[in-house]
């Protein structure tokens, strides 16, 4: 059971830290190109990474912003908004760790957040302030049954 859905059932507050980490394979740039149709040459083609002064073929900078959906997903948020800051390439191989905070919620409910993501050196690849919708209370209960139920649609 994901500690983040049992914290979705709780709710989220301000100061809250949700952590996810993952190492990109070359295979999963070839299924995002497929999905999305992204074929720049930049993510298969060593000579054409070469000439864009890269070290080797990056991954997709939206495959890798997407970690941000794998915590979204566990607590039921409902994203309205997303600001990716790219700053550095992300290669087959490496390891890349989300740190999601919250750090407002307002009168409404919309919590605002920044994901910091840094590769296995510490260097941070990626920075995003991502806002959305947490569930209310019916929501909650429903993940709570969800849970009771052994969360079969959950597959972390």
């Amino acid at each position: 059971m994901s500690s983040m859905r049992m914290k979705a059932v709780e709710g989220i507050s301000v100061g809250d830290v949700f952590t996810t980490s993952r190492t990109f394979t070359e295979k999963e740039v070839m299924d995002f190109a497929k999905i999305t149709r992204d074929y720049n040459p930049v993510h298969f083609d060593d000579r054409f990474a070469d000439a864009m002064k890269f070290s080797g073929k990056i991954c997709h900078g939206l495959l890798v912003a997407g970690m941000v959906t794998e915590i979204g997903g566990q607590l039921g948020w409902l994203a309205t908004e997303m600001d990716f800051k790219f700053q550095k390439a992300v290669y087959f191989g490496d390891t890349i760790t989300l740190e999601l905070t919250i750090i407002d919620i307002d009168e409404n409910g919309l919590a605002t957040s920044k994901a910091v993501f840094t590769n296995q050196n510490g260097a941070v690849v990626l920075e995003a302030l991502v806002k959305g919708f947490a569930p209310g209370e019916p929501g909650k209960h429903i993940i709570q049954a969800m849970l009771a139920e052994g969360d079969p649609t959950n597959k972390i």
